[in-house]
């Protein structure tokens, strides 16, 4: 049985496989149930107890000896068959298809430009929770408690909990970063903020149920309604060009008293009148106002000694004005069309 075995060892060495057909004739021949190595096994059973040992040993060298080569075949074969995929993937004789750079989002450029104008007149940038507390989102701000913000036509609400102040929302405004700036910071404070926002609205050209929003606040000693006037003056210079001016129309927001709108003058038709600002010269930028002594007391200033003034506008309503786009959708849609206009813009 020692001689058969050593020829069988000769005949895996010499064997050869190219293809997964000779792969598997290599696996009936010598690994499988009715294989060379299994009828080896059941002719162990008749040998002599004196030659078993020796006899053994052998089978098992051949054993080992097999399936290692069975496994070095296989390898070769899969090897062999994913370069000839490859090769029939990838045609290297074919011209090198053009890169197309991105675009960047009209929105981010907004953004970009944003916080370049007003890290010019030193304010930082800060950054909050879109998963708020009532507390940061209405309470601390001087919402009242039967304000229509907090019903659920307007406040997306993820938990609501017996004591109100501890219901948890998506954020309606960037105002509750304020909160928890001046509640870990002390004046002075002059920072933006800026980040994404949801509120229960119907989806069309002019209104989203989520949007981005720019909120600006500076706290300081002996800040006055002056300061904010010549801060946003100088924005709306900056954004929209040289020649423009600004209006304040008196306005109401729990959190600012007294508060106002912002206007700037229409640069499409430079105030003349045209459909983008309803023919009135004018178009709306900004919210407004000088921060209210019982936000100041919420967040743990004391209003004797700071005032300070913040205002806030959307990052949507600054980006069509730029750029001239009257579908508050397209942002959000994705579409290639839209945003490859903005190449190098």
């Amino acid at each position: 049985m020692l001689d058969r075995i050593k020829e069988v060892i000769d005949e895996v060495t010499t064997a050869t496989v190219g293809t997964k057909e000779d792969l598997e004739n290599f696996r009936l021949k010598y690994i499988s149930r009715k294989g060379i190595l299994n009828d080896l096994f059941e002719q162990f059973k008749t040998v002599a107890n004196e030659q078993k040992r020796a006899v053994g040993q052998e089978l098992n060298k051949l054993k080992n000896f097999t399936e290692q080569k069975f496994k070095d075949f296989s390898e070769e074969v899969e090897n062999a068959s994913d370069d000839s995929a490859n090769s029939r993937k990838f045609d290297l004789t074919l011209p090198v298809a053009p890169n197309f750079a991105g675009t960047v989002h009209p929105l981010t450029l907004t953004r970009q430009k944003v916080l370049e104008v007003f890290a010019r007149m030193g304010f930082s940038h800060e950054d909050g929770p879109e998963v708020e507390t009532d507390w940061y989102n209405f309470t601390a701000l001087n919402f009242p408690e039967n304000h229509p913000a907090r019903e659920m036509q307007d406040t997306f609400f993820v938990e609501k909990k017996a004591v109100q102040k501890d219901d948890v929302l998506l954020r309606t405004h960037t105002s509750n970063v304020q909160v928890r700036l001046m509640e870990r910071k002390k004046p002075p404070i002059r920072s933006i903020m800026i980040g994404r926002v949801y509120r229960n609205e119907a989806i069309s050209a002019r209104a989203h149920c989520q949007f981005h929003q720019i909120e600006g606040l500076y706290v300081d000693k002996n800040v006055s309604f002056k300061n904010l006037k010549d801060t946003l003056y100088h924005f709306a210079k900056e954004m929209f060009g040289k020649d423009t001016k600004i209006r304040l129309r008196p306005s109401y927001f729990p959190f600012t008293e007294p508060s106002a709108e912002i206007d700037v003058t229409c640069f499409i038709c430079g105030g003349s009148g045209c459909n983008i600002c309803k023919h009135s010269g004018w178009v709306e930028i900004a919210g407004s106002g000088m921060v209210d002594p019982n936000v100041l007391l919420n967040s743990g200033i004391d209003p004797e000694e700071y005032t300070g003034f913040a205002f806030g506008m959307g990052v949507e309503r600054i980006t069509m004005l730029r750029y001239g786009i009257n579908d508050l959708r397209l942002f959000f849609e994705n579409d290639v069309r839209f945003l490859r206009q903005f190449e190098g813009a």
